[in-house]
């Protein structure tokens, strides 16, 4: 188990090099006697000013998301099987990222492994980013010698799980889109458009249709209570977030609910087969035990209900039942997935059947989302058609009737 470094920081520093000139920047570690004596080897004959940087909490400095991080493991691969050393290939990505924080972050780790640590260390001092899968695999590499192998593998999978997390988000925010265009527009028309019709209507001296006046009703209704209905709609939508975040038994409800949703139900079921085949597969080819590595299966399942099946399967295997065998028990999953894994068994390949098996499935993700794509667009239309049609028609409801009347 690689030794815990000390934790970094950020200083501003200020010199003169041997050339008389002024050196300004910003360097990392651990303690200032040590920067400074870091600054000495660099060139600097004198450090005039050495301060430790606060942090930034700027609302408008771009934080680390998970595509950083799959762009930092492709760069960091591409780099190794170059045979470019690893603290220049720290050097290398660092310069040529964009996001200033993340940026920072590898030049933390680069400074973590300079100092005597491990790459797997320097990546486990930033828990929020890196995973116990992703450091797992690091320092199997480093432990076997083939770092470059494993970040390879690591960036393909974390390539792959982006992928994936594009598709399934991309399933979800085009209806929540169009419905929240839908309801914008129908908004406006109730707070703009049918006062004038109700101005008008006022002067009939008449009955109106129902249909017109449900309508004015609705209207009404939005301009006296418009805001409080606003308010509580923002109101539900934080206490919703702040629940799926703080409540577990909230947040396995829900999930719970989505699988089971007619639509998106088998989008969720596709993907976390293709991230459960595509986490076994990796893990198992760079060496990490079965068991192991259905642990780190069942944290990247995504759904609680796909979480515990493969738990319970963990707890067979480690009894001494077949992977196979278990995952057909558990009745969630597929018939071909739990085939193509019984045949790696026997055949020794079990980590090749699992990577095919990921890729089939990630196709039929690709399919589904392209499926419910094609198939939304229409509903969507007649929706919009109905609502914004309906509110028109309910309008002119009574000047139709007036018509006929002359």
């Amino acid at each position: 188990m690689a030794t815990k470094a000390p934790k970094l920081s950020i200083f501003n520093y200020e010199g003169l090099d041997r050339n008389g000139r002024v050196q300004k920047g910003e360097i990392t570690g651990n303690s200032p006697a040590l920067i400074k004596a870091d600054l000495r080897r660099k060139g600097l004959v004198k450090v005039k000013k050495l301060k430790k940087k606060r942090a930034e909490m700027s609302m408008f400095q771009p934080g680390i998301k998970s595509q950083d991080i799959a762009v930092f493991s492709r760069q960091m691969a591409t780099m190794m099987k170059a045979g470019v050393p690893l603290m220049r290939s720290f050097e290398i990505v660092a310069e040529g990222l964009e996001n200033k924080k993340m940026a920072e972050m590898v030049v933390q780790m680069k400074n973590n492994v300079a100092s005597g640590g491990s790459f797997a260390g320097a990546l486990r001092e930033h828990p929020k980013y890196f995973d116990d899968l992703f450091c797992s695999l690091v320092e199997s590499g480093e432990q076997a010698g083939a770092l470059e192998t494993m970040l390879d593998r690591v960036a393909l999978y974390r390539e792959k799980a982006e992928s994936l997390k594009k598709k399934v988000k991309s399933a979800m925010k085009y209806p929540i889109t169009i419905l929240v265009i839908a309801a914008i527009v129908t908004v406006i028309l109730l707070l703009k458009v049918v006062p004038v019709f109700a101005d008008m209507f006022s002067s009939f001296g008449a009955d109106l249709p129902v249909p017109t006046q449900i309508v004015l009703n609705i209207s009404e209704w939005v301009q006296s209570n418009g805001l409080i209905g606003l308010g509580a709609l923002v109101a539900f939508i934080i206490l919703f977030q702040q629940a799926m975040q703080r409540s577990k038994a909230f947040k396995h409800l829900i999930q719970r609910i989505m699988v089971k949703l007619p639509v998106f139900g088998p989008i969720l079921y596709q993907s976390a087969m293709a991230r459960y085949a595509r986490t076994l597969s990796t893990t198992f080819a760079a060496g990490v035990p079965l068991v192991n590595a259905l642990d780190s299966a069942a944290g990247a399942s995504g759904n609680i209900v796909y979480e515990t099946a493969i738990s319970n399967v963990r707890r067979d295997v480690e009894t001494g039942t077949e992977l196979a065998v278990s995952m057909k028990s558990q009745g969630v999953f597929p018939p071909m997935l739990v085939q193509m894994v019984s045949i790696g068994e026997q055949s020794g390949s079990l980590d090749d059947m699992l990577a095919k098996a990921a890729s089939i499935y990630e196709e039929e993700v690709d399919s589904l989302v392209d499926g419910l794509t094609s198939m939304m667009e229409p509903l969507i239309m007649a929706f919009l058609g109905i609502v914004v049609g309906g509110l028109v028609v309910a309008m002119y409801l009574p000047i139709f009737q007036m018509g006929s009347v002359i």
